[in-house]
């Protein structure tokens, strides 16, 4: 497979991190990419060659308690996904495949995993609504909700980007964001891999178990 160098200023330049109208077309967010760089892998995950650090964030999970991202996940391979319950695609299918993948590891692995989805939308996106949604995904993920601002500035450090849940004419709400998925290492726990929201149940099964270990895909 051939490998292509990206920088920083070259994924800004492309949009390569969108802002993700899920139902409709991403709009491209030329300030979503600040610090990343990497080697692009077609079909598969950026290998970040400078890490994102995790964010210090503290929200609500779904049982209406504080929870600590850094303290949750350190030592943990842990993928991070912001989206919302109320998305018709997108944000579905990307849980869904992650589930699937997760499954195939080894029991201990799927233990050590953390798969964590922060809402975008978290008016609507209760404690209780969103536990309910991502029951039905995997018992195991855990869902975060909270003050807006403060999840989309621990977004931002990550280099995606999120904007306000709007109505539309329709009467229908959407939640623009970025729909990447970000993969930190249990040995570093930074995120040194990124996958796009294309991405497919068969690649996550292949990566999961070298992400459980910390190594590149």
């Amino acid at each position: 497979m051939r490998t292509t160098r990206v920088t920083a200023a070259a994924l800004a330049a492309a949009a390569v991190l969108t802002l993700s109208a899920c139902g409709g077309e991403p709009t491209a967010r030329t300030d979503a990419v600040t610090q990343i760089s990497g080697q692009a892998k077609t079909g598969t995950a950026t290998v970040l060659d400078r890490p994102f650090d995790k964010p210090e964030l503290v929200l609500t999970d779904t049982t209406g308690k504080p929870w600590n991202l850094r303290e949750q996940t350190k030592g943990k391979p842990t993928l991070i996904y912001f989206g919302y319950t109320n998305c018709p695609d997108v944000c579905p299918l990307t849980m869904s495949n992650i589930a699937v993948a997760r499954k195939a590891l080894p029991q201990a692995d799927q233990e050590n995993l953390r798969v964590v989805f922060v809402t975008t939308d978290p008016e609507r996106d209760t404690p209780e609504s969103l536990g309910a949604w991502l029951k039905a995904q995997d018992p195991s993920f855990v869902g975060l909700t909270g003050d807006f601002a403060t999840i989309q500035a621990a977004a931002r450090t990550l280099g995606i980007g999120i904007d306000p849940a709007k109505k539309e004419a329709d009467g229908s709400v959407v939640s623009m964001h970025g729909a990447q998925v970000i993969a930190f290492s249990p040995k570093t726990d930074e995120g040194y891999l990124l996958y796009g929201e294309n991405t497919t149940v068969d690649t996550y099964t292949a990566d999961l178990p070298k992400i459980a270990k910390g190594e590149n895909p």
